[in-house]
């Protein structure tokens, strides 16, 4: 008997490159990860680039900056869903002319620790934050159970990088928008200076669309007038 064969239709599109977005400098990085790291002294910063194109490596160049440089004691990457939190397994940078690795302790890699995102892993957090590791991975919903657990002040001096931004809205049903909007606010009410912490936590967002509030909109909507006191604000910067 005789089979049937459909055709399943299907598009293909395909655009116009000249492989310039893959090509690396001297340091190991794309020219998205470039242009991110020409920024990486400013206090909030927006990556908003397609999925695939290495927001993460960019970030990890980031954040070694931040802690090597800049002052910051330690490095929380947030991601939405724990199969993410390997997009930040160890990377070794200096092989490609980066000046440092990008390590995680397998033990602060909390996406790959048993367990729910309550109890066992916000203890973890609170042990992360009184160690001298550097850098800590967890979910979205780990960071926010840790944020009411340990208050605010406790992420002070920390780079806190949000993969997937496009999940947090300046919503009051949205938890996680709420935690950074009081972060950024006080951020600005105890730093001296903007561009370089010397007390508060500097947040740095990563997404791959332009779903929901961009992390310009919800800063003009978490910081009011009274915040500034004289201060300059540094918007983020998109970067495409």
């Amino acid at each position: 008997m005789a089979v049937e064969v459909k055709s399943v239709p299907s598009i293909s599109v395909t655009y116009a490159h000249n492989g310039s977005s893959t090509k690396e400098n001297a340091l190991g990085m794309r020219p998205m990860a470039a242009l991110a790291y020409e920024k990486r002294g400013e206090q909030y910063l927006l990556i908003k680039s397609p999925p695939a194109s290495g927001k993460s490596r960019a970030l990890m160049f980031i954040a070694l900056d931040k802690l090597q440089n800049q002052g910051l004691k330690q490095a929380i990457i947030v991601v939405p869903e724990k199969a993410i939190g390997a997009s930040f397994h160890d990377e070794p940078l200096s092989k490609f002319g980066f000046w440092a690795d990008w390590r995680v302790e397998p033990k602060w890699n909390l996406c790959n620790a048993p367990g729910g995102d309550n109890g066992g892993k916000v203890k973890s957090v609170g042990a992360f934050l009184e160690s001298t590791d550097r850098v800590l991975v967890c979910t979205h919903a780990t960071f926010r159970f840790a944020v009411d657990e340990y208050g605010l002040e406790k992420f002070d001096d920390r780079l806190i990088a949000v993969d997937e931004f496009h999940h947090v809205s300046v919503s009051q049903d949205n938890k996680l928008g709420i935690q950074l909007g009081q972060l950024i606010t006080r951020t600005l009410r105890s730093m001296a200076k903007i561009v370089t912490s010397s007390s508060g936590s500097t947040p740095c967002a990563l997404t791959a669309c332009a779903r929901l509030k961009t992390l310009a909109h919800c800063l003009r909507q978490w910081i009011t007038k009274d915040c500034f006191q004289g201060q300059r604000l540094l918007l983020p910067r998109r970067l495409m």
